[in-house]
Formats: C-alpha cells, structure tokens, sequence
C-alpha cells in the first residue's frame, strides 16, 4: 500500500494485441501502486502520448506496428523527459534484451513470466533500477554498431563506399546539413574522429569472428 507521501506510478502501455493490452489495463488498474495514464496498441501513437501526457513508466512492445519498440527507443534517446521505458514482448529472440539495453531501455520482461514479473519490473524501473536478464555487458562495449540508428547504419555504409556528403544526401533524400549531423552523432558513438576511422571500424565489424 503506498505511504502518505507516494503517489501512483504513472504507466503508459503500448501493446498490439487488444485481449492482452485489455489484461494489462486491468492488472495495473486494480493495483493501487499504479495509474493508468494512457494505452496505445502502437509506436506511433505512444510518441503521440507522451507529447500530452506525464508519466513516469512506458510498457512497450518490441514488435509493433507503424513504429516498433527499436523505433521509440531511438526516438526518445536523448530526450530529457523521457520516461524509463520496459520493453514487454514474447520475442524469442534472445539479443532483444541485448538490443533493448544498447538503445536505453531502462527494462525488459518477457511475456512468458508470470504477471507478476512485469509489476515487480515496473516498481523497479521506477525507483531508477535497470531490470534486465543476464547480459555480457562486455559484448555492448564490443559492438557499438549495436547502438547505432538504421539512418546512421546507412551512411556508414554509403562512407565505406566512398561516397562524399553530398552523394550521401542526393542518394538518402535528406539535406546536407541533416548528413553532417547524422555523422556527428555516428562519430561520437564510435568513438572516433573522422570518416577514415568510422570506415575502418565498419569494416573490422563486418570481419567473422
């Protein structure tokens, strides 16, 4: 039961399947630790929520329509407001829990746990915890290719075909100052200091283990 001074945790669900996103509602609605503060049953329409809502945890899916959990975790990195978000899915891909962490999600929860895992996920996102299965942290620090945007992805590759910046956003359709803040970023996620080195870092990642 929450103290005097607690106040609900505020909880934003994005779940495709109405029956289980109807499950959630009602397992998180009948808890008195939490708020319902809105539903969406996609990517797109959680964005749209969290520019009119205040919350503190968003349950998001990984596989979703119009825009996936990848999508919104993209989205929100690097916003201020952001709430912490868990990723809830019953992907049996086991690198989503990897992938989710790389992109700054603060949880992960499998549908395959009972209910209960997710409550106990969430009370723990909230209080600031990361919540995740078994990951070798050692294997983020090896890939942080793993971390990159799919536009940041692109003009990798088009910087290991020796494209110059303006081939680059003739061939992606976006302007040149948009590329040159695209490969900032791609630059200070790889760590390194100049297309040169970005280039050999892509291609020592594409070399088989």
């Amino acid at each position: 039961m929450p103290g005097p001074q607690s106040r609900p945790i505020a909880v934003v669900i994005a779940e495709k399947n109405p029956l289980l996103q109807s499950s959630l509602v009602k397992l998180l609605g009948s808890d008195e630790r939490f708020s319902i503060a809105g539903v969406a049953n996609d990517g797109q329409r959680f964005l749209e929520l969290l520019d009119k809502t205040a919350f503190r945890v968003g349950v998001i899916g990984w596989e979703m329509p119009v825009v996936d959990g990848r999508g919104v975790l993209q989205s929100l990195r690097g916003r201020s407001d952001a709430p912490r978000l868990i990723v809830y899915t019953g992907s049996a891909n086991p690198d989503v829990p990897r992938q989710a962490m790389t992109l700054g999600a603060a949880g992960f929860c499998s549908k395959r746990e009972p209910p209960e895992q997710l409550v106990d996920t969430i009370l723990a996102v909230a209080t600031g915890r990361m919540v995740f299965p078994f990951i070798d942290v050692a294997s983020l620090a090896s890939d942080p290719l793993a971390g990159l945007t799919p536009r940041e992805r692109e003009l990798l590759a088009a910087l290991a075909g020796g494209l110059t910046n303006q081939q680059m956003a003739t061939q992606l359709d976006i302007s040149l100052n948009t590329v040159k803040f695209h490969l900032k970023n791609l630059y200070d996620k790889l760590a390194v200091g100049n297309r040169a080195q970005a280039v050999a870092f892509f291609l020592k990642g594409r070399e088989p283990r």
